[in-house]
């Protein structure tokens, strides 16, 4: 299962050696928004060179996946970086919208006759009729 999120590099740690045989770096990235979140990601092996070229305080976006595992009863959940990218202006990224699919003026000409809604009974009573939908 692979994600992505694009946000700007709050943090880079050292690459540090978990065995003679496995090693492994963490990184923070701050998404944008109302209530900016600090999230982070860990790289492995290979993959630690990765964030080497950008900078904290750099746009960046992030691929990466869900990795849980349980160890004495503890359930530990990791976000598996595996490609970090420059992230590219959202005005240059849009594609823009198709033919015909820009404005949707006529939504409501279309459906006009469709559905008329039924006029009351002529024996009913204004107490018949409260916000309730059932």
């Amino acid at each position: 299962m692979s994600f992505e999120i694009e946000g700007l590099l709050h943090k880079k740690f050292e690459t540090e050696s978990k065995s003679a045989t496995f090693q492994a770096r963490e990184f923070v990235i701050q998404t944008d928004g109302q209530y900016p979140q600090y999230v982070k990601f860990q790289l492995t092996q290979d993959k630690c060179a990765l964030i080497d070229s950008y900078n904290e305080g750099s746009k960046i976006k992030v691929n990466f996946d869900l990795r849980g595992r349980e160890w004495n009863e503890k359930y530990f959940t990791n976000l598996n970086a595996w490609k970090v990218s420059a992230a590219q202006d959202v005005a240059a990224a849009t594609p823009p919208p198709a033919a015909g699919m820009s404005d949707f003026s006529g939504i409501n000409e279309n459906y006009a006759n469709t559905a008329t809604p039924a006029a009351p009974a002529a024996n009913a009573k204004t107490e018949d009729f409260d916000d309730l939908p059932f």
